[in-house]
């Protein structure tokens, strides 16, 4: 009776360890599949996070001191500001509004970066970047301000796409307002050759684009987009989704073509 009664309690040992390991494996394939969504594109989890952003935030994308509007070199003006990249008369337009304190906007940069230069240096397609400020609402600090008045400094260099590249592929986590250092920002700028000079530096630390960063992001609060990144083509929104096809690069390459059938492909390269 003594040796049944261990066989029976060993037994259901035996199970409950399966069942524990039944239920490690679905947490685990459950996290597999969460992080592959970001990688590959689908970027739907990315999305709701840039929801909640929205929903949240309370920060009206101003500075410390408030300061005229001065527009970065080459900067789109009007009630939606924004800097444009790629070839002036390509016959396709990206807009992309994003934080770059976003986690949500970070994976959607790692997973189409190579896709949008690959289209912009086709004169497929330009792109307009509008800067917000949604996570130093959520959040607290000022990250989301600072790295975009760094990007607007950038653009002034002729080196915006380079920097913006750089302050996305090393974003600190969300809760880490790491960017709302400026000697990080000019940290980082050393990563792309010719940009960290005493021009750069002094439109960093002096804040020079701040007040223009707020008119972007005020854009941003008087529309109807519900979060960032919000992607659209030509005006259409395309993220996640556009109609029943998820956004991935191959659909976002086929979308543009689609788009620009019997058009010529951009050569104006932006003046400076």
């Amino acid at each position: 009776m003594s040796q049944k009664n261990s066989d029976g309690n060993r037994s259901a040992r035996e199970r409950l360890q399966q069942q524990r390991e039944r239920e490690k494996a679905r947490e685990k394939q459950r996290r597999v599949l969460i992080v592959s969504a970001a990688v590959v594109g689908v970027l739907g989890l990315a999305a709701i996070a840039g929801v909640i952003a929205a929903n949240t935030g309370d920060d009206d994308g101003g500075s410390d001191k408030a300061g005229p509007v001065v527009a970065p070199t080459g900067s789109i003006e009007g009630d939606k500001p924004a800097i444009p990249t790629g070839k002036t008369d390509a016959p396709s337009t990206l807009a992309i509004w994003e934080d770059f304190r976003c986690p949500a906007c970070a994976s959607f940069e790692n997973a189409f970066r190579d896709t949008i230069h690959e289209l912009e240096a086709t004169g497929a397609l330009k792109t307009e970047y509008h800067l917000a400020t949604l996570i130093d609402g959520n959040m607290g600090g000022s990250g989301s301000l600072r790295a975009a008045n760094a990007a607007a400094c950038a653009q002034d260099a002729g080196k915006f796409t380079a920097y913006h590249d750089v302050l996305y592929i090393n974003q600190p986590q969300e809760t880490d307002d790491a960017f709302g250092k400026n000697d990080k920002l000019i940290e980082l700028a050393a990563k792309v050759p010719g940009l960290d000079t005493p021009t750069f530096r002094s439109c960093v630390e002096d804040g020079t684009h701040d007040s223009w960063v707020g008119k972007s992001n005020e854009a941003f609060r008087n529309s109807d987009f519900r979060g960032t990144p919000s992607v659209l083509l030509n005006g259409e929104s395309i993220f996640p989704s556009k109609g029943n096809e998820q956004i991935s690069p191959e659909n976002l390459k086929k979308w543009v073509a689609e788009a620009n059938k019997g058009k010529k492909a951009g050569t104006a390269s932006p003046t400076s």
